[in-house]
C-alpha cells in the first residue's frame, strides 16, 4: 500500500507541477484530487499507528502539495473556495507536523482516548463482516496505544508535553474504563445481542484491550506525570508562545493576535454584563449580581430532579425549535436528530452537552448529547441555548446540510472549521431569541450566561496560554461573570488548558456572522431575506471567515 501511494503521489505531483498544466484551475483540480485521495502513512489497518518516519514522510508530501498550489487570482466560484480552504488546511497540517504536536496527544476530554470511546459508542455490528472488523479493531488497539506512548516519550525529551492536570484527568478516564465489567464495556456492548459474538469480543478485551489500557495508565502515572512541569499554559513548552499564536490564527481563520482576542473579550464582557443587569432588574430580584448568581446556582427550581427530566426537557425544546425552522430556512437536512445522554465514561470531565454527528453511510441519526452527570451542576435555564447550539438550528443543521453536498471534493466533506461551525452555533443561540424560544427572564439570562461564557473564553484562554494567568485566576474570572455552575466552570477551564486556542473561535466567528448579517440588512433594506441569508451561509459547508465575507458581498451585489 505504501509503495502504491508513493508512486501515485509522485505521478500526480509531477503532473501538477509540470509545464503541461495549462491553467491554474486544472492544476488546482489535480491538487484537490491528490490531497483528497492521500492518506497519512500508517502501519495500522484500523487505527492510525504512526512512527516518526511516517510523520516526516507526511511533512514532505504536504510541503510538495503546498508548493504546487496555484495563486487564486484567476479562480472563481467553488474553485476559489477549494483553493482557499486547501491552503488553510495545508498550512496547518505542515505547521502541526513540523512543530510535533502529535507528541502531546492528550487533552481535557482524553485526546486519542476519547477517540476510542467515540468509535465504539453507538456502533452497530449487524453482519459477519462487521463483526470481523470489530474484532480486528480490538486486536489492533494495543499497538495504537504503544505508538502514542512512544510519541509522548519523544515529547518529554523535547519539552513538548501535555499539562499535568490534563494527564491526571486522562488517568481517571482510563480507570473508569477498567472498572467496567468486560461484558458491559463499550467494546462488547455493540455485539451483545449475539452471544457468540459477545464471547469473542469479551475474550479479546480481557486478553488485549484492558491490559493495553493498564499499560498506558502505568506509563502516565509512573513515567510521564512525574516529569511534567507545573505550568498550565502552552507558552511553558518549547516554542509555546509561537504555537499559541498560530493556533489562534487557525481556529479563528483570521490573521488575529492573542492580544486582539484578549481586548475584544474584555470589551464584550462589559457589554453583556450591562444586558445581564437589565434582565436581573426585570425579575425583581433584590441583591447584588453575585447574590443573583448564587441564587441561580443553589435554588432547586432551576435543576432537574432526574436524568430523565433533563433529557425530556432537552427533547421538548428541540422539537419546539424544529417546528419553527421553516420560518428561518428554505433548505433543511433530511437527517433526523435524537437526544441522548453523554456516555458514562466521558461524562465526569465532559461539557454540559455536545453534538454527535449523524452519518448517512452508517445509518446513524444525529444526536444532541446531554450530560446527566452531577445534576446539580446542569441548570435548566441554560438548556434552551444549549439545545439550539448543539442541535437545531446549530450543529445538526449545519453539519448535516454539509454532508448532503454531493459535488464537494472529499477533503471538504471531512472539514470542520471552528470559527465557522461554532460561530454559527453561537449565532443560533441568538436566533432563538428572535424565534421566541426563551420563555422566561431566567432563560433569557441563561442565553446571556452562555454568550458571556464564550466571551470569557476570549479573556481566559489567552490569559492562561499567552499572558501567564494561573488556573485559579481563570476560574475566578469565569465564575464571577457567568452563572455556570462551579463544576462546569472547572470543567471548562480544564478544557481550555488542554485545547489551546480553540475556545476563542466561537465568539470570534459569531461576531463575524452577525456583522455580515447586519451589513446585509443595512445595504439591502426591504430586499433582505433572512432565510435566504441563512441558506447562503450554510450552502458551501465549512468556509473561512474571509471566504464567507466574499460570498455575502457577492450575494448582496446580485440582489
Amino acid at each position: 500500500m505504501r509503495a502504491f501511494l508513493f508512486c501515485f503521489l509522485s505521478l500526480t505531483f509531477t503532473g501538477v507541477t509540470a509545464q503541461s498544466a495549462t491553467t491554474a484551475a486544472a492544476r488546482l483540480d489535480s491538487l484537490v484530487e491528490a490531497y483528497g485521495n492521500w492518506r497519512p502513512q500508517q502501519s495500522g489497518q484500523y487505527w492510525a499507528i504512526r512512527s516518526e518516519a511516517d510523520y516526516q514522510a507526511d511533512l514532505a508530501t504536504l510541503r510538495r502539495l503546498r508548493d504546487a498550489l496555484p495563486p487564486g487570482t484567476h479562480l472563481t466560484g467553488q474553485q476559489r473556495i477549494n483553493r482557499d480552504l486547501l491552503e488553510h488546511v495545508l498550512d496547518d497540517e505542515i505547521f502541526q507536523r513540523d512543530f510535533g504536536s502529535h507528541r502531546f496527544p492528550l487533552d481535557s476530554e482524553g485526546g486519542f482516548l476519547a477517540g476510542v470511546i467515540y468509535r465504539f459508542s453507538g456502533q452497530r455490528v449487524g453482519t459477519e463482516a462487521e463483526y470481523e472488523r470489530h474484532l480486528a479493531t480490538l486486536e489492533e488497539l494495543p499497538a495504537y496505544f504503544a505508538a502514542q506512548i512512544d510519541a509522548m516519550r519523544r515529547g518529554l525529551a523535547e519539552g513538548k508535553t501535555s499539562p499535568g492536570l490534563i494527564v491526571k484527568n486522562c488517568g481517571d478516564q482510563i480507570r473508569r474504563v477498567l472498572e467496567a465489567p468486560v461484558e458491559e464495556s463499550i467494546f462488547v456492548v455493540p455485539v451483545k445481542a449475539n452471544a457468540t459474538w459477545a464471547a469473542g469480543a469479551a475474550a479479546i478485551t480481557r486478553r488485549a484491550v484492558y491490559p493495553a489500557y493498564q499499560q498506558l495508565l502505568d506509563f502516565l502515572e509512573r513515567e510521564y506525570l512525574p516529569a511534567l512541569p507545573e505550568a498550565i499554559g502552552i507558552r511553558s513548552i518549547t516554542d509555546g508562545a509561537a504555537y499559541y499564536e498560530q493556533r489562534v490564527r487557525f481556529f479563528t481563520t483570521d490573521d488575529v493576535s492573542p492580544q486582539i482576542v484578549f481586548e475584544t473579550g474584555q470589551r464584550e464582557v462589559r457589554r453583556i454584563r450591562q444586558e445581564m443587569e437589565a434582565v436581573i432588574a426585570r425579575t425583581g430580584f433584590q441583591g447584588s449580581f453575585a447574590d443573583f448568581l448564587h441564587f441561580l446556582r443553589t435554588d432547586e427550581q432551576f435543576y432537574a430532579q432526574s436524568a430523565e427530566e433533563l433529557l425530556q426537557r432537552a427533547a421538548w425544546i428541540t422539537k419546539r425549535m424544529e417546528g419553527l425552522l421553516p420560518r428561518y430556512f428554505n433548505h433543511l437536512p433530511r437527517m433526523p436528530l435524537t437526544v441522548e445522554p453523554v456516555p458514562a465514561a466521558l461524562a465526569p470531565n465532559y461539557t454540559g452537552g455536545r453534538y454527535s454527528p449523524g452519518s448517512y453511510g452508517r445509518r446513524k441519526a444525529g444526536a444532541f448529547w446531554v450530560n446527566t452527570y452531577n445534576l446539580p451542576s446542569r441548570p435548566l435555564y441554560v438548556l434552551p441555548a444549549l439545545a439550539l447550539h448543539e442541535g437545531v438550528p446549530g450543529h445538526h443543521t449545519q453539519m448535516m446540510l454539509a454532508a448532503e453536498l454531493a459535488e464537494q471534493p472529499r477533503f471538504r466533506k471531512q472539514l470542520y472549521l471552528s470559527a465557522f461551525g461554532e460561530g454559527w452555533a453561537l449565532y443560533c443561540e441568538y436566533l432563538g431569541k428572535e424565534a421566541g424560544i426563551y420563555e422566561t427572564d431566567y432563560e433569557e439570562f441563561g442565553r446571556l450566561v452562555y454568550e458571556m461564557w464564550r466571551v470569557c473564553r476570549l479573556v481566559v484562554d489567552p490569559g492562561m496560554h499567552y499572558f501567564g494567568w494561573s488556573r485559579e485566576r481563570a476560574v475566578a474570572f469565569m465564575a464571577e461573570n457567568t452563572a455556570l455552575s462551579l463544576h462546569e466552570v472547572n470543567t471548562e477551564i480544564d478544557r481550555y488548558i488542554g485545547w489551546p486556542g480553540q475556545a476563542v473561535s466561537y465568539k470570534m466567528g459569531e461576531l463575524k456572522i452577525r456583522e455580515l448579517r447586519a451589513r446585509a440588512e443595512s445595504r439591502l433594506g426591504e430586499k433582505f431575506d433572512l432565510a435566504a441569508f441563512h441558506d447562503l451561509v450554510l450552502a458551501n459547508g465549512a468556509v473561512t471567515m474571509a471566504t464567507l465575507e466574499t460570498l455575502v458581498e457577492e450575494w448582496m451585489a446580485g440582489r
